[in-house]
């Protein structure tokens, strides 16, 4: 399929420089990436909502093409990651904007949807893996912190698989037939895949799931905020703090095609999908 190239540009932010793409035109929407921090699996299905939004993608701070410029604490990474989004909003758009955020992602938007309504007319969640808010939290603390300790005795390789059956990525996590990378461009994305999923192993899987949200903050903006997850992740784990937020919020889920990655695995419904969602808040 042939699509318009995105507009790619550089960002300077308080320690870092971010990697941004922007695509199409319309009302900004702003897309958080997963725990992969990049922005590159997001383009088939930006390449979709173009035709409507100005779709603006991101490398997240210190993944990818988003290096950092000053040194980071772990405990201080998410509030960064919060003020990234606020600054890209600002940089590149007016009025308010649509906002979604998926795995890691959503943790990032269910902080950005307490100090940043103002700007913000939807924020879509997507299945936010934040164990804090379960009530059996300190157990799946305990098993991140057993994943952690794995990989830094026996390494990704080793962790990967036990993490990838715990976030209910265990089918395939491609994108479909006719809208993969051409093969240079697959070969450099995937090597900074797997420096990022060290980069995530070390600075984000022990403090993001930990995080604990204001949820009388969070409530405020009950009207804005979206919670979703995936068609086939009902039974998955990363489903549990979504179904209880959704409570919270005393809203029904919002079910998206395809699982914890249905952005990647069906690019094209899931774009519909989430047109319609923005159509209907907006």
């Amino acid at each position: 399929v042939s699509m318009p190239a995105a507009s790619t540009g550089m960002l300077d932010v308080t320690g870092a420089r971010l990697y941004y793409e922007v695509r199409g035109s319309g009302p900004a929407l702003l897309l958080i990436s997963t725990g992969n921090g990049d922005a590159t699996p997001f383009g088939p299905m930006a390449d979709q909502l173009a035709a409507d939004y100005t779709v603006i993608s991101y490398d997240r701070r210190g993944f990818s093409r988003s290096p950092l410029t000053q040194p980071l604490a772990d405990e201080d990474r998410l509030a960064a990651d919060v003020y990234d989004a606020q600054q890209l909003l600002e940089h590149l758009s007016q009025g308010p904007c649509h906002v979604l955020g998926t795995c890691s992602g959503a943790i990032v938007a269910v902080a950005l949807a307490q100090d940043c309504l103002d700007r913000i007319r939807t924020i879509v969640i997507h299945e936010p893996p934040l164990v804090s808010v379960l009530p059996d939290a300190a157990d799946w603390l305990g098993f991140h912190q057993d994943l952690y300790d794995t990989f830094r005795v026996k390494g990704a390789e080793v962790a990967r698989p036990i993490f990838r059956t715990y976030a209910g990525l265990d089918g395939d996590t491609r994108p479909p037939a006719g809208r993969e990378l051409p093969p240079d461009e697959l070969a450099d994305l995937l090597v900074r895949l797997e420096r990022n999923q060290v980069y995530w192993y070390e600075h984000e899987l022990l403090t993001y799931p930990a995080y604990a949200p204001d949820l009388d903050a969070f409530s405020a903006g009950a009207d804005r905020v979206v919670m979703a997850i995936g068609a086939t992740s009902r039974e998955h784990f990363s489903c549990r703090p979504t179904k209880l937020l959704a409570a919270h919020l005393n809203q029904e889920l919002v079910e998206f095609p395809g699982g914890h990655v249905g952005q990647i695995t069906h690019p094209d419904s899931y774009a519909e999908v989430l047109a319609g969602v923005l159509r209907d808040r907006g």
